[in-house]
């Protein structure tokens, strides 16, 4: 195919594009890059008119019109739902004379999670793939392109091809061939083995906790998630990014790879938290409850994903962005990557200039960080 004219192409959005060729340019088996979990995004109207995230995917197509590559992009009139905050560099851009919405965001929407952007059946087809999302920005007078928690196996693709890189960090858990919870507590100190303990035992005691997954989560319990995430993203963000559709959507068209966590008061669930499962990891997304139970939070966020990843044999957790609370219940700094295309010379070198200091705070806070860890030393 290299050998032949690349053209690259924007799409309506994910939804209208085949499932089966979107997903063949997804061997990672992420879910937050699957057609499954991207349409639904689109069908929910989490994304689309009215979100400031208008679909506009960039596929490049095989000698048989089959998706060959793709780039799972969105045009922005914010910075809102991203994780990675740019918005001191649109206040910067903006004060020189520019503008600097919309944007192009490569990205999994409202989703920190590190995965793949370049959805590739071959890899030569990356740099074409990157070239054309830079076409898209200049074309269309846009100021520059984003590529949030690209996975590390591509970050230099997008460096090789001259985007900035960003760097940062989150606190994921690792599977150690733990053969239970008391495994993993058994590699902790003394003290912080005691703290989880106590935990637990108050959460577990106060509620009654049970898992759901595909067809097993019933309308009912997604109406009480939905009240659950609703009271928090009130109180975190103003606005709930996600429609009550997009839930019932997850359920349906992801179906075993939603696990649902609820704490019962009787038979009323007032509190829950949402996972999905990849091949290898599980992933914390949504959490929310109507009652303040001590512990509950770190019981339904962090120890049942931990239960789950020893029982399934899955290498990691990743719980979501920031909270350094997560370092003394067993989640270790982890560095996560963006990249960064900026179409205006100038602007790119003072953001290339911040960059490279925030790069060295960075490093220095994952080492002071993980000398901190609650894992016993030397163990």
């Amino acid at each position: 195919m290299p050998d032949t004219p690349i053209t690259a192409e924007i799409a309506r959005g994910v939804a209208p594009l085949p499932a089966a060729e979107w997903d063949a340019c997804n061997p990672s088996g992420n879910p937050f890059l699957s057609h499954a979990f991207l349409s639904a995004m689109e069908d929910s109207g989490s994304v689309g008119p009215g979100s400031g995230w208008s679909p506009a995917p960039v596929v490049i197509r095989d000698a048989n019109g089959k998706i060959a590559a793709a780039l799972p992009s969105y045009l922005k009139s914010h910075s809102q739902g991203e994780y990675v905050f740019d918005q001191s560099w649109a206040h910067a851009f903006e004060s020189a004379g520019g503008r600097y919405y919309p944007k192009l965001q490569i990205a999994a929407p409202f989703s920190p999670v590190p995965g793949p952007r370049l959805l590739l059946r071959d890899d030569v087809l990356a740099a074409p793939l990157l070239s054309a999302a830079e076409t898209l920005a200049v074309q269309n007078g846009l100021s520059s392109a984003h590529a949030t928690f690209v996975a590390p196996d591509q970050i230099a693709l997008f460096g090789d091809a001259g985007w900035l890189i960003r760097t940062d960090s989150q606190f994921h858990w690792k599977n150690r061939d733990y053969g239970s919870f008391d495994d993993f507590l058994g590699a902790l100190s003394s003290r912080k083995r005691k703290n989880i303990r106590k935990e637990r035992a108050a959460a577990q005691s106060a509620v009654r906790i049970e898992r759901f997954s595909g067809a097993h989560i019933s309308t009912e319990y997604w109406d009480a998630f939905w009240q659950f995430y609703q009271d928090t993203g009130a109180r975190k963000w103003g606005t709930p990014y996600l429609t009550r559709s997009a839930f019932d959507l997850l359920g349906q068209r992801m179906g075993d790879a939603v696990v649902l966590v609820l704490a019962f008061d009787g038979d009323m669930a007032i509190a829950g938290a949402l996972n999905l499962l990849g091949p290898d990891t599980i992933y914390g997304r949504y959490w929310g409850a109507l009652t303040d139970v001590p512990f509950l939070h770190f019981e339904l966020c962090y120890y049942q994903a931990i239960d789950i990843a020893i029982e399934r044999g899955l290498a990691t957790v990743e719980a979501g962005a920031q909270g350094s609370h997560k370092l003394a219940r067993g989640y270790e700094p982890t560095a996560t990557w963006s990249a960064h295309f900026i179409a205006d010379e100038g602007f790119r070198d003072a953001v290339h200039d911040f960059l490279e200091r925030e790069r060295e705070a960075v490093a220095q806070e994952i080492e002071f960080l993980n000398d901190m860890g609650p894992f016993r030393k030397g163990g």
